[in-house]
């Protein structure tokens, strides 16, 4: 028979390892094993699996930030010194660790073994749980929590096949958790059954240490507790469960729940039970008892009652090992004086444990576990203490909860109004039953905070109930200099008024005003907003319901609820200064206005994202011949940077554009540009904080109402939509073309035939694209926004916006919606000729002619001398045939193209020079003119303002 909590290891494989060794190749190729291996092994060989963790794995984790003289090492550092001399010069390291398997201790019999570990199992601090070292002694016993063995290939690394350890949790002597992990290792061939009692009695040294550390009347209730019980032992063998061995069975968070119920069940400081129901449904009382001891310290202990299984009936809950079945730990079984100090608590390695006579109920199955009649409701300590103490830490528990829960749940956003009003929700109820947060106006805009004590605006009201006379909220609030705020402003201390009827100068600030909050509210705290050295505003906490006065405990809450709500609102006016600044430069990039043109009717929209403005752009470019150019674009990122690189490309695009180059050429220009930019962004370390432009999204598109048609080209971005006159509406299948910035790739020009009175629509992806939404959806709900025929420009941005942008942008929204006009045919008219001189006069009489009938005679001069050059220099420097157009718009436009690629240059002519001076006459005769490119050949064109329109 083995002792309980052990499993009986064959001879075979504590001599030589080979079953282990052959079972685990089997089961690290996935072959079922079966009876070869011990339940425990193969269950951690499981987990280890499943955690993805390897055989062949070396790294393990390390934690730089443990406590180097915490509770468990001092009471470790004696017992294991003396193990340390004990198995001097021998292969045996000793080592400690906490609950986390986290190392704290390390010795070693010889010094020389640290030069065959890695150097960071040399030192504490080095992991060994379970989920990051597989397999080993600390991880299993945690695990488990009991005494085990690991031997050989029974680890799950390699590292450790040739060694052996056995390993045993220490428990808190007081409530049976466990503390941390006493391990000893050692070669695989110096296996010796003895070591079983030796880490035992270390082990209960090292509890006897840390009941010594507890207070003399901890201790003293313990004994007391001890003593009342022993009466019973016998009968109650095998049928009583510590809370840390009812925790194996529980899932995450039930055993936390049993000891924070037990904690208040102490605190009441009176007889009672409470049935605590666990997350899988079943249910454990606990119930309290009062107890004194001998030296007359009144204190109470709190028990888990478990149901009754049943008469014969194994409890599932019920501790395997006898150590822990009377009192909830080994160290319950220690004879430890009352008043005894640290230094005595623990006995010697000899000291024998006290056992407990049998009844005859136990007896052993066939893997050696001890077996328990358990027809009577399993029952065992699960704390022993004082209930002022309990009351106290209770307290202290709860404000550490708070205090976390604010870490969690205040500055979730970056929106000033809102954090603080995850302050107020946070301290309701928990704190106080009403809440009023008042800022200064500044912080609210965003902006530095001038003089908080005259600038304060009523943010947050929040309370238990919403019928209370606080101020409202936007109300603008003068504290008068006695009143508590006013002085927690100037003093940048918490105030306390535990009775507000005595509070004169909170009274004074507006008595009717006062009186009526006095009959429901008896005390308040009131505590500067304070971040980075700057005063914020100010928050009054206020009790109601709670008939005790605020104390100075529930002041050190507030202020530090305070403090850390100051940070978050402090960085929310930062970041809302900063989007303020850049959504600024961002709309003072983008056009300002629309310019005057016939060509297409137009309504744009910018929406910035919730959570920073990106650099999302618009614009529309007037172009010769009554043409018009569309842009809509998308630099990626957010912040200053992009909205800069924005402003940038806007302008070259625009540049680019009134130099008259077709769509595909103005994105290859583009292109370029944002590949020179950014490798002179990586050479500038110094600038935008050494973020480079990572790239942009662009589309063109270029409308002529002469033809109704248009090109298009697209550079990575979402393809446009076409709504025609009868509400149908196509998403263009443009060629694609690659994000701005890859260089080098080419990019495609489309031409689309658009109906007169069709609609244009232009958007960057942030309209389109949401975590929560699939795109496809997306795209549905645009084309249902579309299609109205009757919608103008106006209203179908308004549209777009309401039903497909999301709710909660993530990034910015550019939208440009173009409804198209046609040039009426009548006026536009064209001839054609050879280039041949003597036809100059007839197209010149023939356009004279037709400026008679549109009835411009008061231009026929200028345009016919602007004519008479323009295919006079067709003529002699282009080949023909040679096209001469006139459009009447706003202006009017003459046209001459031919096909020839050169373009004529502006120059000074010499006084001697016979020629050069046919285009200065056309500059000074012309409001505009200029040559366009066309896949013929080219245009030379001039422009003329109307009087008239």
């Amino acid at each position: 028979m083995v002792r309980s909590g052990e499993e009986a290891i064959s001879a075979r494989r504590a001599a030589d390892g080979a079953a282990p060794a052959h079972d685990r190749e089997r089961f690290m190729q996935g072959e079922p094993v079966v009876g070869g291996v011990r339940a425990s092994i193969l269950n951690s060989w499981q987990r280890c699996r499943s955690l993805g963790l390897s055989p062949d794995q070396t790294e393990l984790p390390f934690q730089e930030d443990f406590d180097a003289d915490g509770r468990l090492v001092r009471a470790a550092t004696p017992v294991v010194d003396r193990l340390q001399r004990r198995f001097a010069g021998s292969s045996m390291n000793i080592s400690v660790a906490d609950a986390h398997g986290t190392v704290l201790l390390r010795r070693f019999g010889e010094a020389s073994m640290i030069r065959s570990l890695p150097a960071i199992q040399s030192v504490p601090g080095f992991v060994f749980a379970e989920q990051v070292a597989g397999t080993n002694g600390i991880g299993l016993a945690l695990a488990d929590r009991r005494l085990i063995q690991v031997h050989g290939a029974e680890h799950f690394a390699e590292r450790s096949q040739a060694s052996a350890c056995r390993a045993l949790p220490v428990h808190d002597p007081l409530n049976g958790s466990v503390e941390g992990v006493l391990c000893l290792g050692y070669p695989r061939s110096a296996e010796d059954p003895a070591l079983a009692t030796v880490i035992r009695k270390a082990a209960e040294a090292i509890e006897g240490r840390l009941l010594g550390q507890s207070s003399a009347r901890e201790r003293a209730l313990l004994r007391a507790y001890q003593d009342a019980s022993a009466i019973g032992a016998a009968a109650a063998l095998g049928r009583t469960v510590a809370l840390d061995e009812l925790s194996r069975e529980l899932r995450p968070g039930d055993g936390a729940v049993l000891k924070q119920k037990a904690t208040e069940l102490l605190s009441r400081g009176q007889r009672a039970a409470v049935d605590v129901a666990l997350s899988d449904g079943r249910r454990v009382t606990l119930v309290s008892r009062l107890m004194t001891s001998p030296s007359g310290v009144e204190g109470m202990a709190v028990e888990a009652v478990l149901p009754d299984p049943g008469p014969g009936t194994r409890h599932p809950l019920t501790a395997p090992d006898p150590a822990h079945r009377l009192f909830g730990s080994r160290a319950g079984h220690l004879a430890v004086p009352a008043g005894a100090s640290s230094s005595s608590a623990a006995p010697p390695f000899g000291h024998p444990p006290v056992t407990t006579p049998s009844d005859g109920a136990d007896r052993a199955d066939d893997a050696g576990e001890v077996r328990a009649d358990t027809s009577a409701p399993a029952r065992g300590l699960v704390l022993v203490g004082e209930p002022e103490v309990a009351k106290y830490a209770l307290a202290a528990r709860r404000r550490l909860e708070l205090l976390s829960e604010a870490s969690a749940r205040i500055g979730t956003t970056l929106d000033v109004r809102r954090t603080a009003g995850e302050l107020a929700e946070t301290a309701v109820p928990r704190l106080a039953d009403f809440v009023t947060i008042d800022l200064c106006e500044a912080v609210v805009r965003g902006d530095e905070p001038t003089d908080p004590r005259s600038d304060l605006l009523r943010t947050v009201v929040h309370g238990i109930r919403d019928d209370l006379p606080f101020s409202p909220v936007g109300k603008r609030i003068d504290f008068q200099p006695t009143t508590p705020q006013l002085r927690s402003l100037s003093t940048g201390q918490a105030v306390l008024e535990p009775d507000l009827k005595a509070a004169v100068g909170w009274l004074a600030q507006d008595p009717e005003h006062s009186d009526r909050l006095l009959t429901h509210v008896h005390s308040l705290i009131t505590v500067p907003l304070t971040a980075r050295g700057v005063v914020l505003g100010v928050a009054s906490f206020y009790r109601a319901q709670d008939p005790a006065p605020f104390g100075d405990d529930d002041r050190a809450l507030a202020l530090e609820l305070g403090t850390r709500a100051a940070l978050s609102i402090d960085n929310a006016r930062r970041y809302t200064h900063e989007r303020t600044m850049v959504l600024a430069l961002q709309r003072s990039l983008l056009p300002r206005g629309l310019p005057d043109q016939d060509a297409v009717e137009v309504a744009h929209r910018y929406l910035p994202a919730e959570s920073g403005v990106g650099g999302d752009w618009y614009d529309v470019i007037p172009l010769s011949g009554t043409r018009i150019g569309l842009f809509v674009g998308d630099v990626v990122g957010h912040g200053m940077h992009s909205a800069a690189t924005m402003g940038r490309l806007r302008t070259a695009a625009r540049s680019f554009a009134e130099l008259d180059f077709p769509p595909d050429e103005v994105l290859t220009h583009l292109d370029n540009l944002v590949v020179r930019l950014d490798r002179e962004e990586g050479k500038d370390d110094s600038s935008a904080d050494g973020v480079g432009i990572i790239g942009a999204t662009c589309l063109y598109a270029v409308y002529d109402p002469t033809s109704q048609r248009c090109s298009m080209a697209r550079a990575g971005h979402p393809p446009p939509a076409l709504v025609r006159p009868d509400g149908t509406v196509s998403l263009l299948d443009l060629p694609a073309g690659p994000p701005l910035g890859l260089g080098g790739l080419p990019f495609e020009t489309a031409d689309v035939d658009v109906p007169e009175h069709s609609r244009l629509v232009l958007y960057t992806d942030g309209l389109i694209e949401d975590r929560d939404r699939d795109i496809d959806v997306a795209l549905g709900h645009l084309r249902e926004a579309l299609a109205h025929p009757d919608h103008t420009p106006e209203d179908t941005c308004q549209a777009v916006l309401d039903t497909v942008a999301p709710a909660h942008p993530c990034d910015d929204i550019a939208l440009l919606v173009a409804r198209t006009h046609a040039l009426d045919p009548r006026r536009i008219a064209t001839w054609e000729m050879p280039a041949d001189p003597a036809r100059v006069p007839e197209v010149r009489a023939a356009a004279t002619r037709q400026l008679a009938d549109w009835g411009l005679d008061e231009v026929a001069f200028a345009a016919e001398l602007l004519l008479s050059e323009l295919v006079t220099n067709a003529v002699r420097h282009g080949t023909g045939p040679i096209r001469v157009r006139l459009l009447y718009d706003r202006s009017l436009i003459c046209e001459v193209s031919d096909t020839s690629n050169t373009a004529p240059h502006l120059r000074r002519a010499a006084a001697t020079d016979e020629g050069g001076r046919g285009l200065f006459l056309v500059a000074q005769l012309a409001q505009s003119w200029g040559t366009r490119h066309i896949p013929e050949g080219k245009v030379i064109w001039a422009e003329c303002f109307l009087d008239t329109p």
